[in-house]
């Protein structure tokens, strides 16, 4: 049985495609990016607080260098595929990064199911948002003649970390982890209790989003297709088995493999476009947002689960 809150992007990607004229304000669009983030980095925060630090110390080093990875294990795949060196970089680091969105809606997937998850999982977001953009811009430079002059690491390392997504996700994060649960009962009622309605709204918008892209598959084929639909499951492999050696719950392995199949449509446009400008953005947009994720949220977090529950 889906959960509610993906039936809410059904109705967006429906609404879009039978040309209904649906449209939320970009305003409220806004808000509601800027509320989950800080919601999810919130709740992650409150329970990283009652963490230790060392205990924690071989998850963060596996999520850095599952994040790093992605893109070097994605670029000779998308380069036999015929993309280019830049387009091929550049798609691959939208892989490696990750998608908050698709993180919450695994977690409420495993809620509604009773299936208990690591409190902290919410660290695994921020700590895979930026090392596949740092891996996708190393292999657009290595693989491009065309590339202009020098990177600006300065610039682009504001923009990456400094960058909406991950201030926010991270900056919840600190402020859940010094105040704790008692510091931050005060404002349970607004980032807590409310999340999985927000949640939807946000998901309508996307399916709106979603639903416009989807006649863009037209114009890039069944190469393009074929990759934004088996790259997701054979990462969720990979992310599954760094999950089962860690020892992670069941929810957790199964919240990592979503990690490593999901694919960024948030921080990876705005990375790329100023580290990699030549690269076709559309091209990474339509596989992403048009294709990955819709299918991960509808398809893929069910086979992610039963993946775990094999693993387990």
């Amino acid at each position: 049985m889906l959960d509610v809150v993906v039936l809410f992007f059904l109705l967006g990607v429906l609404a879009r495609w039978f040309k209904s004229d649906l449209r939320l304000p970009e305003a409220l669009y806004e808000t509601l990016s800027i509320y989950l983030l800080l919601a999810i980095g919130l709740k992650g925060g409150i329970e990283l607080s009652k963490q230790s630090l060392l205990v924690l110390a071989p998850q963060v080093a596996a999520c850095l260098a599952l994040g790093f990875a992605i893109p070097f294990l994605l670029v000779p795949v998308l380069r036999r595929l015929g993309l280019s060196a830049v387009d091929s970089a550049a798609l691959a680091a939208h892989y490696g990064s990750v998608s908050v969105v698709t993180f919450a809606v695994a977690s409420s997937y495993l809620q509604k199911r009773g299936v208990a998850l690591e409190s902290h999982a919410a660290l695994w977001v921020a700590l895979m948002e930026a090392p596949g953009l740092i891996a996708g811009i190393l292999l657009a430079r290595l693989g491009a003649d065309t590339a202009p002059g020098r990177i600006h690491w300065k610039e682009l390392a504001h923009d990456v970390f400094l960058g909406k997504s991950v201030l926010l996700l991270a900056g919840g994060l600190l402020i859940g982890a010094v105040m704790g649960e008692a510091g931050t009962a005060s404002i349970k009622n607004v980032f807590i209790d409310p999340f999985k309605g927000v949640l939807a709204l946000f998901l309508l918008e996307l399916g709106l989003v979603a639903g416009g892209r989807l006649g863009e598959l037209r114009r890039y084929g069944l190469r393009l297709l074929g990759f934004a639909l088996l790259a997701p499951l054979l990462l969720a492999v990979l992310g599954a088995l760094v999950g089962r050696a860690l020892g992670l719950s069941l929810g957790g392995v199964t919240v990592l493999a979503t990690l490593a199949a999901s694919a960024s449509y948030i921080a990876a446009p705005t990375a790329m476009r100023i580290a990699v400008p030549q690269a076709n953005a559309a091209l990474s947009i339509t596989a992403a947002l048009g294709v990955t994720f819709p299918f991960n949220i509808v398809l893929g977090i069910p086979l992610y689960f039963a993946l775990a529950q094999r693993l387990a």
